[in-house]
């Protein structure tokens, strides 16, 4: 006979599987219950792979709820975790695992208090924390946890749109260093020859950034900003190379502080690692790939784009897998920002050229829109479209408003966001609001249509009148504003202004009399479009 536990959950997969179509990301994500705060503690080994976890969640119930479903990857063959006990005031608790799922019996649980369940676990993680061997032969244990990979190593409900505050808790062999989210509480040498390191933040964050490393690291404070200290943590085999390389960070994240606002976190250590990115944005706690560390410092680029990342996508977050933009669109146009204003427009063009390169020869590949829910697997959600291409959209609509109207609207979105999610139209709303003006179709047709203007010109000779022809030659137009140029048979080049496109096919007249020998679309690189020949 089925039990009343077994019956809810009957009920409960019924009801996921119906939310599942509901959510635009498909999480079954459950608004009336919210977690407050995770204490990870951990034990790693130097003997195998194994590590032990014991998550202490504290929650809220904002309605009264059955129960309490917890991410957590269970054991198959040999990875995954295996729950050993959930309790609640120290008394066991009803749970359930299966899948990726931990279902808890809270039935009992009174509305609108503070509730605590302890989780013991133990297992060899699928994926998520990174234990392997670094460059240089270095036994290593790296948390890498994005898209939602934390839950095969941490249990908790693995998706942004739930934030809560951290700790870490991490005993392992002492000859390692631990870095970890938020700042350290304790360091204590137990016998054994192990060590319990203790980090811990009251700042509210997604468990895709909260994360530890452990290794044996050279450690530097690069400076301090304010209250903020600075500080480099790197292979011992290329301490001095790497000391450089992360210095560059101090002065980038000034750089944003000065033009975004007060930096989110209590510390940003930049870590080489094991991370399976180029960079992983974790809060506070950058982890760089390993080859990041060169000595001639050939990555600011890279630096500008994660530390921008503590702005745009780990304090202002995208509620939905789906507006993912607003975190790698953001990121990669302020590190655009940032080269610009330090090494000139020219630098600026040439990298937006390689980005427009880029969501063409995408656009070839996958028809998608920027914000699209038809995109199934997370990790697809990692091109050109939320990067590249919204890159190019924040560069138009700051065109379009101005640089003052747009830098504030960014200001007052970050404050707005600040350690909180938001969705796409809600960016909208602040931008509208910063610059009085209605950007709905500006969005609509960059943000949610697949796609971009495919241009090529015409010069002709009508009545003794010389015409240049634009042809948009997509099957349907898009409205933009163009600048044009004109290069002569002499070579020398006329500037023929701004114009304002609607129509698939617009003549643009001109007093030029010389022999047209073509048309410059765009000169300055401000327009995002393919250039058809």
């Amino acid at each position: 006979m089925i039990n009343k536990f077994s019956l809810l959950l009957l009920l409960t997969l019924i009801a996921s599987i119906s939310n599942t179509f509901a959510q635009e990301d498909g999480y079954p994500r459950n608004w009336d219950i919210d977690i407050l705060h995770y204490r990870f503690e951990l034990e790693l080994s130097d003997q195998d792979n194994l590590i032990k976890g014991e998550t202490t969640i504290d929650f809220q119930l904002l309605k009264a709820q059955e129960e309490l479903v917890i991410d957590l990857v269970k054991e198959e063959g040999e990875r995954g975790m295996t729950v050993n006990s959930i309790k609640s005031k120290g008394q066991p608790v009803e749970f359930y695992h299966e899948g990726d799922q931990i279902t808890i019996d809270i039935k009992d649980f009174s509305l609108k208090e503070k509730h605590q369940v302890v989780i013991e676990y133990q297992g060899i993680p699928k994926d998520g924390l990174v234990i392997s061997e670094n460059k240089f032969g270095d036994r290593t244990f790296f948390g890498d946890n994005w898209p939602n990979r934390a839950h095969n190593w941490l249990a908790c409900v693995d998706h942004p749109s739930e934030k809560a505050s951290v700790e870490f808790l991490v005993t392992a062999p002492s000859h390692y260093q631990v870095v970890a989210t938020g700042l350290l509480k304790e360091q204590t040498d137990l016998e054994d020859n192990k060590r319990l390191t203790h980090y811990g933040t009251e700042i509210d964050m997604s468990p895709k950034v909260m994360v530890i490393g452990v290794g044996r690291f050279a450690i530097q404070t690069a400076g301090h900003l304010g209250c903020t200290q600075v500080s480099s943590w790197v292979y011992p085999q290329n301490r001095e190379k790497g000391f450089h390389d992360y210095e560059q960070a101090v002065e980038v994240l000034d750089w944003f502080i000065n033009k975004i606002g007060e930096y989110p976190y209590e510390k940003l250590a930049n870590v080489q690692s094991k991370t399976r990115f180029g960079g992983m944005e974790n809060a506070g706690n950058i982890f760089y790939f390993e080859g990041s560390v060169t000595g001639e410092r050939a990555h600011e680029d890279l630096l500008a784009h994660e530390i921008a990342h503590q702005w745009f996508g780990n304090s202002a977050t995208e509620k939905q897998w789906h507006h993912i933009w607003l975190s790698e669109g953001f990121a990669t146009y302020f590190a655009d920002v940032y080269i610009e204003e330090k090494y000139g427009e020219e630098k600026r063009q040439e990298r937006m050229l390689d980005e427009r390169r880029q969501v063409v020869e995408f656009y070839k590949r996958q028809q998608w829109p920027v914000v699209y829910a038809g995109v199934s697997s997370l990790m697809d959600l990692l091109n050109d479209n939320s990067y590249e291409k919204g890159a190019w959209i924040l560069h138009m609509l700051r065109r379009k408003i101005g640089d003052e109207k747009f830098f504030q609207g960014i200001t007052n979105y970050y404050n707005k966001f600040r350690d909180s999610v938001a969705l796409s139209e809600e960016f909208q709303a602040v931008m509208e609001e910063a610059s009085g003006e209605d950007l709905n179709a500006f969005f609509q047709q960059w943000l949610y249509r697949a796609g971009h203007p495919q241009l090529k010109t015409e010069v002709k000779n009508i009545k003794g009148k010389t015409l240049i022809e634009l042809i948009q030659t997509q099957e349907k137009p898009f409205n933009f504003e163009v600048e044009l140029e004109a290069v002569l048979k002499d070579g020398s080049i006329i500037e023929l202004g701004t114009h304002s496109i609607s129509e698939s096919k617009q003549f643009i007249e001109t007093d030029i009399t010389d022999k047209i020998e073509r048309i410059i679309i765009d000169p300055d690189v401000h327009l995002l479009f393919e250039l058809i020949n």
